[in-house]
């Protein structure tokens, strides 16, 4: 059938799954139990051998896709010339606590609306990465895949499904399926008025498939997304109404909220694998874990949109992390505390698009990233400024994450961007590593006040002479001013990067600093399009073809420019990023600049949080919405102390 846009995609889940659904109906992505885990449809990634789940007219239709209000509840809408079918997909959800393995499985209900429409199925199941294909067999209820035992067993590496899956119908139509080779297909037609359930369950379902508890299981489903909405509506300012992103912000928190796994408060970056940075090439990584380098702006974005509970489930996993030795700390690891994320090529697929390898595991875990220790203290001290506590225990563990970062932040590492040849001494980690040391000191310094005790024996003066010594380094070896701008790296003139227009987010220079102001002059000029969009770098000797411009970089752009004061512009590039987005909202990690496509894996958590804070930046600045933005350096009036023994 070839390849869906990825435009053309939406998402559904809950807590630790997701699916991608294309607008013919199709399930063409989906990893169980968890999404981490080893696919059982990824047709996304090879059209032939991936598998799906496709519900559809037989006939030549129209169609429009919609979530329910407020909520991540799928509504594709069919038009025929004979008749309209409403296709609704989700993945369960309680407010009540529920046993996990009852959100293993997609609902999927099928209603004519109007006329008659004839309506087929197919269900390929492809378990472990297509490795292997389904052996399918029938049950007194419907219809169960297990993996073929004859045939050829995945690598070891891969992992296996120890569960089947369970495919049951019910409603007023039987809507007669049955199993073919490795498939399970049918036909029907249904008449106006006329429903059918079929709920997709990996593992034993512990009650039969029954029209009443289906629809049971999507008001409950709907009742959390649109009660959670409603708390995020009620409790974050910038969402206040009247706000001109309000629907921009919700759907985008809504996409955050589907990614962030609620027994560990890590958040998948996005829930894909290897999908193309550009066509043909070879720059295709697997997102499906949890990047240090995410944690300023995760938080900065949760806490905006008044999501404490999740922002401290955040902080408690950096909060374990940064108890790690600091040499040892990864900048990447599975949301279920992974540390052994090696990479492999699975050669069997073709790739989306034959756009090849695809990998699973990520080779940046052990890479050596010097940005994780100013990732994990600032998102330590944005979470203190709210409503967190550290314990003596924590505050040893960012003084020794902070005397690690004095000893090493003048050696090279691989970079934010994770460059998989040298190492070189790149401006953004040194930015980083002046935050952590920053960070602390005020940390310290609030500590000395409130608990002499906690404080004690910091060695306040060395390390502001090591800030210092970092800011020095980074103005006179980072900066040029032949280009007008902050380098990527101090080994060469030539290279410009995105990530040098953080440096007044995180106040290593004010906004009207003229090396600021001119760095965004020259992001305007070099990195960014016509329209605004941002491409990471220019002119690198770490990568050799810059592939789409990058929608977080580009609201760093916007960010930068609302602290410079340049309001309109920034809104004009904001205003153009949005109508990138897909019909429903979601965006990828890059945008083609000549076609307008979406590439890199989908949806990318970093975009969505970035649109979120972008709103926030520009919505402060407008004087009708008033003060909207997180100050880290604003003192809460109800926060408590930062310590306790």
């Amino acid at each position: 059938m070839g390849y869906s846009s990825l435009r053309e995609y939406a998402i559904i889940g809950n807590d630790d799954r997701t699916a991608l659904i294309d607008r013919t109906g199709s399930i063409d992505w989906l990893c169980l139990p968890h999404g981490a885990a080893p696919s059982v449809f990824g047709r996304l990634l090879d059209d032939e051998r991936g598998g799906h789940f496709a519900i559809r007219p037989t006939d030549r239709h129209d169609v429009e896709q919609s979530y329910l209000e407020h909520t991540n509840v799928l509504q594709t809408r069919f038009e025929t010339q004979g008749g309209t079918l409403e296709l609704t997909d989700l993945m369960p959800v309680w407010k009540d606590p529920r046993p996990v393995t009852d959100q293993h499985a997609v609902y999927r209900r099928l209603v004519c609306t109007g006329g008659a429409v004839t309506t087929e199925l197919e269900c390929r199941p492809r378990f472990e990465y297509g490795f292997a294909p389904a052996e399918v067999s029938r049950t007194d209820s419907g219809y169960v895949a297990t993996t073929d035992s004859d045939a050829e067993a995945a690598p070891e590496w891969v992992g296996d499904h120890e569960e089947p899956l369970h495919l049951e119908r019910c409603g007023d139509r039987a809507f007669e399926m049955r199993s073919t080779g490795d498939r399970i297909v049918g036909t029907d037609t249904l008449t106006e008025g006329e429903t059918v359930w079929f709920r997709l369950q990996y593992g034993q379902p512990d009650d039969p498939c029954s029209p009443g508890g289906c629809r049971e299981i999507l008001e409950s489903t709907a009742d959390y997304w649109q009660g959670w909405a409603d708390e995020l509506v009620a409790d974050a300012r910038p969402l206040v109404e009247g706000t001109p992103w309000h629907d921009v912000i919700l759907r985008s928190a809504l996409v955050l909220k589907l990614l962030i796994n609620e027994g560990s408060g890590a958040i998948y970056a996005a829930p894909t694998t290897s999908l193309p940075e550009a066509y043909g090439e070879d720059r295709n990584w697997d997102y499906r874990y949890n990047w240090i380098r995410d944690a300023k702006f995760t938080v900065q974005a949760l806490y905006n949109l008044g999501r404490e509970q999740e922002a401290r489930d955040y902080f408690e996993w950096f909060r374990n992390i940064c108890h790690e030795s600091p040499d040892e700390i990864q900048p990447v690891y599975g949301v279920h505390g992974e540390w052994d994320l090696t990479e492999y090529e699975l050669e069997h697929l073709s790739g989306h698009r034959y756009s090849s390898p695809v990998r699973i595991g990520n080779g940046a875990a052990p890479q050596r990233q010097l940005d994780v220790y100013g990732a994990i203290v600032q998102a330590i001290y944005e979470t203190l400024r709210h409503d967190g506590v550290l314990s003596a225990t924590d505050w040893r563990a960012v003084c020794a994450i902070v005397d690690h970062v004095c000893d090493v932040w003048d050696e090279p590492d691989h970079g934010i961007w994770e460059y998989r040849d040298e190492t070189r001494h790149y401006v953004h980690s040194k930015l980083l590593c002046w935050v952590a040391i920053d960070r602390a000191i005020e940390l310290a310094e609030d500590a000395d006040a409130e608990d002499a005790d906690v404080a004690g024996d910091v060695p306040l003066e060395h390390w502001r002479e090591e800030r210092a010594a970092i800011r020095q380094a980074i103005l006179e070896r980072g900066y040029s001013e032949e280009r007008g701008s902050f380098l990527q790296h101090f080994e060469s003139e030539q290279g410009l990067d995105a990530a040098c227009l953080l440096i007044p987010i995180y106040e290593l220079l004010p906004p009207d600093d003229e090396r600021v102001e001119a760095t965004i002059d020259t992001a305007l000029e070099e990195l960014a399009t016509d329209d605004g969009l941002v491409y990471r770098t220019k002119d690198s000797e770490a990568v050799s073809a810059v592939h789409g411009t990058f929608v977080f970089c580009t609201c760093w752009l916007i960010d930068a420019l609302v602290l410079a004061g340049r309001v309109d512009r920034a809104e004009e590039i904001f205003e153009t990023l949005l109508e990138h987005a897909s019909p429903l909202g979601l965006l990828a990690e890059r945008i083609d600049p000549q076609t307008g496509e979406l590439m890199g894996n989908y949806p990318q958590a970093f975009s969505h949080i970035g649109i979120i804070n972008s709103a926030i930046y520009l919505a402060s600045a407008k004087a009708e919405y008033g003060d909207l933005t997180h100050d880290p350096q604003a003192e809460s009036p109800n926060r408590a102390p930062l310590f306790r023994s």
